[in-house]
């Protein structure tokens, strides 16, 4: 039987738009029940500041994140003791004729380090098994790919 989880935010915005496209500020919170709000904005090619969080980046943060969590408990349910984690993912977007515009890529670049060099290689392999379950990759319609190294430390 299957699970359903549900989840929640609020998304808010005031200001103007009657100054036009150029002149309005794109400044938002995102905000959860009990959580500390999120600065967020449009990207800056899109006007947006660029001090705060956009969707774009957010969307590829939560790739990341979804393969670490997975990740960490794949390790951990085989006994592979991971001791640093590092991820500086990348995203493109190409912009559509008419003002769209889409994902066509993202790329995961996780840094791991593990305490055991007999398990390198299943720690290894541990990442396309975590990207085959990661709820966040198997809900976008673009490749996500995945340039892990293993450290030993």
């Amino acid at each position: 039987m299957s699970k359903e989880h549900g989840y929640q935010v609020t998304v808010t915005w005031s200001g103007t738009t009657a100054g036009g496209y150029r002149a309005y500020d794109r400044g938002h919170d995102v905000t959860a029940a009990g959580k500390p709000p999120i600065a967020a904005t449009a990207d800056p090619a899109f006007l947006g500041d660029p001090a705060r969080w956009n969707p774009e980046e957010l969307l590829v943060a939560a790739l990341s994140q979804c393969h670490l969590l997975t990740y960490l408990a794949l390790c951990a349910r085989h006994g592979i003791t991971v001791t640093g984690y590092r991820d500086t993912a990348t995203g493109r977007m190409a912009e559509t004729p008419g003002g769209g515009g889409h994902f066509t890529e993202v790329t995961l670049n996780p840094e791991v380090t593990i305490a055991e060099e007999a398990l390198a290689d299943k720690a290894a392999e541990l990442h396309h098994r975590a990207h085959e379950l990661c709820f966040i990759a198997n809900s976008v319609n673009f490749p996500v790919h995945h340039a892990p190294t293993v450290h030993i430390g």
